[in-house]
């Protein structure tokens, strides 16, 4: 078998298996090498870490403006370019940001790398699975995000290793090389040449961007996972502070954060023994009670030890779930036609909210004078985000 038939394979397990593998390297390197790296970065360069994480956000807002447009060449033209041209993009934004001489630089490489990220990403890989598979989507999914989740557990240790023999831009020159070897020749031979629109029958309603932006059940779906997604993410990144305010140690606390992560798993794969035919509001109203209740166990209870941290690990495993439920929300109500640009829609305001979440946190937690007076309040706006959730 020559190399080109292993690099395009037409059996629907190993084209799964290329694209989960490319989820797994972009996030790992355009995504988590970041955080790892972040502290290394502001000390070497003398720049303050809120600059660093502020330049790097920015680059998640880019992601999320693009992700509109690349929603809409999705449905037109399929994915097989627009993600190669991702992946070239990518390497090319972290050489930039490995190669900053200052500040201003380093935002434009972030930029760079914000425009592979909405191309590259879950928005354009949930896409290619809604469009590929449709009402069999829910297994793959779940492959998908697993890959997606195990980004850090890959990646965090590769990084550090990188940076115990070399600095963070000979690293991140690396990663870029990594990036390009991996997912370019993934992206270009394993996904589809040819995107044809899903065949539609005589009575099927089809759903454009335009239709939908005018019904008032897409802005309850998206008040209400915003909701959700402010709550649980401001907590679950602000987990350290909010147990060091408890007592916790600072290294119990940052192996609870990694653990937090480690929980996504267990609530994808909870996901998948939900009913199928339940109304599409239900589980994201299930998720937001489910929200609330586990942070304000988490504001109210003092202690032991282990029970805080098995609850952060809950709110993670609702986290994992929640993934999967804001993946399947367009497509449950509105069909797969025009996913890519109804979703780019939908995902744009909910990737902006996510650039803003680590810093929220912090901020919050400062306005109303503890971390565990934040997580309380943002119990209660789970509890209002599964209110919307009956509207959507």
């Amino acid at each position: 078998m020559n190399a080109t038939a292993v690099l395009a394979p037409t059996n629907p397990r190993r084209r799964l298996a290329a694209l989960s593998l490319g989820q797994l390297v972009s996030w790992g390197v355009l995504f988590y090498a970041f955080i790892v790296a972040s502290p290394v970065i502001a000390q070497d360069t003398g720049w303050s870490l809120s600059l660093v994480t502020g330049l790097y956000s920015l680059g998640l807002v880019v992601s999320a403006v693009a992700g509109v447009a690349v929603g809409r060449i999705l449905d037109r033209n399929g994915p097989r370019r627009i993600m190669t041209a991702g992946s070239l993009t990518g390497a090319a934004g972290l050489c930039v940001v490995a190669l900053a001489p200052s500040p201003a630089v380093f935002a434009v490489g972030w930029g760079v790398v914000g425009l592979a990220q909405a191309a590259v990403l879950y928005q354009a890989a949930f896409t290619v699975i809604t469009h590929r598979y449709q009402e069999r989507r829910q297994l793959p999914l779940l492959v998908l995000t697993l890959a997606g989740g195990l980004a850090s557990t890959v990646f965090a240790p590769v990084v550090v290793a990188l940076l115990r023999v070399t600095d963070w831009r000979t690293t991140f020159l690396v990663l870029a090389g990594v990036l390009a070897v991996v997912t370019v020749p993934l992206h270009w031979f394993s996904l589809e040449r040819a995107w044809v629109p899903h065949p539609r029958g005589g009575h099927a309603e089809v759903h454009t961007a335009g239709t939908v932006l005018r019904q008032r059940r897409f802005w309850m779906l998206l008040l209400a996972t915003t909701a959700i997604t402010l709550s649980l993410y401001t907590v679950t990144l602000s987990i350290i502070p909010l147990l060091l305010e408890k007592g916790i140690s600072y290294e119990l606390a940052a192996i609870t954060l990694g653990l937090v992560g480690a929980g996504q798993i267990g609530g994808r794969l909870l996901f998948m023994v939900l009913p199928r035919r339940l109304p599409p509001w239900l589980p994201l109203a299930a998720v937001a009670l489910a929200s609330a209740a586990v942070l304000l166990a988490i504001a109210l209870l003092p202690g032991p030890t282990w029970l805080l941290v098995a609850v952060a690990v809950v709110a993670g495993a609702i986290r994992g779930t929640q993934t999967l439920v804001q993946a399947n929300a367009v497509s449950d109500r509105w069909g797969s036609a025009n996913y890519g640009s109804i979703n780019g829609l939908f995902s744009a305001p909910l990737t902006v909210l996510l650039a803003l979440t680590p810093a929220l946190g912090p901020l919050f937690a400062d306005g109303v004078g503890s971390f565990a007076v934040m997580t309380a309040i943002l119990a209660g706006v789970a509890v209002i985000g599964a209110l919307l959730a009956r509207g959507s």
